[in-house]
């Protein structure tokens, strides 16, 4: 239930709004204290011909302060996420160096002109003195505020384009599985009307039964796979008709042994996965009357959130054998490359005239 809650989109919408108001208000405060250090926690200052007692030392913060306002700004709201975080790294830099120029500039004329207009030069007093005493000072913190504007905004803007990266990433992974999934239906709605087709002339009884199985398990596909998850039970229920259904069809043509389990009736997995298999291992074996045995092997268990599936089929070596896989097995790895990177190992080989597949997938 609380889980609920704090997954709903209401909750993510507050807290995006909680963490932004959050972010207003620490810039205010910090600003505010710039403010209040200027006009409040300065009384009877004098320094280098500017005092309280004049204003002018108040008139020579209030625009240093702005000053600094600017700079940071322009790195907050401008440079760093118009250019920087787009790795414009030249706009980038063009675009700091002008306008701290501009700004310093500005702030180095309204020095000078307060200092002349209000005789706070003396007669021994050069522009090296003028240098040292308000033109490096204010290029130093107009440095730090710079860089400081930087400071903030740069871990915003990169961890909203990491975000952006994953939602697009996720977006693409999303589309990709809606279209292999799309892919599997026909192929197993071919190779399902396959299979009653052979059974139409040789036992027609058998074959309305198996279509009707075939029809639950289209209702399946159709109606309960649309999740991203489903109950590994139901999978592993929707695996045992369709091998019940190939039975039939094949009857004594075949040698099939398949034992089916699991442990966790509340483990999930996603749909269709694993069928894909299954359907080749049948789809697969040879069809001359005067072929050996045909043989079908599937072992399928879930135990200690673990899937272990292991499959065995023979097939013709005379047949073009190139082609045992299909495009099924091709939209299976590349399903579990998008839903279990990392939690999965997939073998497939020949080994004579035997085609054998092991999969584990490690549920998290």
């Amino acid at each position: 239930m609380i889980r609920s809650i704090y997954e709903t989109s209401d909750f993510k919408l507050m807290i995006k709004k909680t963490f932004q108001s959050w972010i207003f208000i620490a810039h205010l405060i910090f600003w505010s204290a710039h403010w209040s250090l200027a006009f409040l926690g300065f009384k009877n200052l004098s320094w280098n011909g500017f005092s309280t007692e004049n204003n002018l030392l108040y008139i020579a913060f209030a625009y240093g302060i702005l000053s600094n306002m600017l700079l940071f700004y322009w790195q907050y709201f401008f440079t760093v996420p118009c250019f920087f975080i787009k790795k414009e790294i030249s706009k980038f830099l063009l675009s700091t160096l002008l306008f701290f120029i501009f700004i310093s500039s500005v702030e180095g004329y309204l020095n000078y002109h307060y200092t002349v207009a209000n005789n706070v030069l003396d007669e021994a007093f050069t522009f090296f003195d003028f240098f040292i005493i308000w033109l490096f000072p204010d290029f130093v913190f107009n440095v730090f505020y710079t860089f400081l504007g930087f400071l903030f905004r740069f871990p915003l803007e990169y961890f909203k384009s990491e975000k952006k990266k994953q939602e697009l990433l996720r977006e693409t992974h999303n589309s990709e599985l809606k279209y292999l999934k799309a892919q599997l239906n026909p192929h197993f709605l071919f190779n399902g009307i396959n299979s009653i087709y052979h059974l139409i002339g040789k036992n027609n009884t058998l074959a309305k039964n198996t279509l009707l199985q075939f029809s639950n398990l289209l209702r399946y596909q159709l109606y309960e796979s649309g999740t991203q998850k489903i109950a590994i039970k139901k999978e592993l229920d929707y695996i045992s008709q369709y091998i019940e259904i190939e039975k039939i069809r094949k009857g004594d043509d075949i040698t099939l042994k398949y034992n089916i389990s699991n442990e966790n009736e509340k483990q999930q997995i996603a749909p269709l996965l694993l069928i894909p298999f299954i359907e080749n291992a049948f789809k697969h074996l040879s069809d001359e009357d005067d072929f050996k045995e045909n043989i079908v092997n599937i072992l399928i268990k879930e135990v200690d959130k673990t899937l272990i599936c292991e499959i065995e089929n023979t097939f013709n070596l005379l047949e073009n054998a190139e082609k045992i896989g299909g495009i099924g097995l091709k939209n299976v790895k590349r399903r579990l490359a998008l839903l279990y990177p990392g939690h999965h190992s997939l073998q497939n080989f020949k080994d004579g005239n035997v085609y054998k597949v092991s999969l584990k997938i490690y549920f998290k």
